[in-house]
């Protein structure tokens, strides 16, 4: 029996594969977000390659096309190399561990706003009520036609139908 099983090895089962490790959805701002460390992963794989085409680019205008073409093609062949959807999925990989690090900035940056916000109604002694109540006068107060620096007291304003 164990001589049968030497001749005829397991057959793996057919799975489908999955386009990537982390099947989740993202929304189309997350998703350009992977792109751009995905970019950025090939350009840092391939910067030598980069800096020579750059090199060689400095200082000419259209005909960067002939007199680079080498390096083109070298820098070229290396981003094609590179870019892989392996690479793709270890982008998406550093994407999602650099999930809660945004969360904590986010998290940060509103306690910030509302620790202003809170600086701001203590030092000038105003609750948010009256602040509003102060800006809506403003507005009404500047918003009426104006002779003069003054609203004009002998013109009718914008809700006044029956005057005049």
């Amino acid at each position: 029996m164990a001589a049968m099983a030497a001749e005829n090895p397991p057959v793996p089962e057919e799975r489908l594969r999955v386009p990537s490790r982390n099947p989740l959805p993202l929304s189309a701002s997350q998703e350009s977000q992977v792109r751009d460390i995905y970019y950025a992963r090939v350009r840092k794989q391939c910067a030598e390659e980069i800096k020579a085409f750059a090199a060689c680019a400095l200082g000419r205008t259209f005909t960067v096309s002939f007199a680079c073409r080498p390096e083109h093609r070298v820098m070229n062949g290396c981003m094609k190399l590179k870019a892989t959807p392996e690479e793709h999925d270890a982008a998406r990989e550093e994407w999602f561990a650099l999930r809660l690090e945004r969360q904590r900035q986010r998290e940060h940056k509103a306690n910030v706003a509302a620790a202003q916000k809170e600086f701001m109604r203590e030092w000038w002694g105003l609750h948010e009520g009256e602040r509003l109540e102060r800006q809506r006068e403003m507005e009404r107060r500047y918003g009426e036609e104006r002779v003069g620096g003054m609203p004009a007291k002998d013109r009718p304003r914008h809700g006044d139908a029956g005057a005049r």
